[in-house]
């Protein structure tokens, strides 16, 4: 299975109303690159794997293939929370 593959299928386990980050995602692969990670949900453009609920360890938006903007649009149409481009993760983190 590709890399990209296994990330896209970790993000699918992620539920609505909740977030990870890239550090977490690239820690369950068993790896630190946590920019490989961000580069490959970058280029996801399949609607059906929630890239969108990734963010930083600092809880900070970033890189999305439809913009920031959309990024904050769907994360707070799931009930979460964003305060000057940053978001909880005591409240909101999602550990795999």
């Amino acid at each position: 299975m590709k890399f990209s593959e296994r990330i896209y299928g970790l993000c699918k386990k992620i539920p609505k109303g909740k977030v990870s980050t890239y550090r977490e995602v690239s820690h369950k692969l068993g790896t630190k690159a946590y920019r490989a990670v961000g580069n490959a949900l970058n280029k996801n453009l399949h609607k059906s794997v929630p890239c969108h609920r990734v963010i930083d360890s600092k809880g900070h938006l970033h890189g999305f293939a439809l913009g920031i903007r959309k990024k904050a649009e769907m994360l707070r149409r799931e009930g979460i929370e964003i305060k000057n481009n940053k978001i909880d993760l005591k409240k909101y983190l999602y550990r795999f």
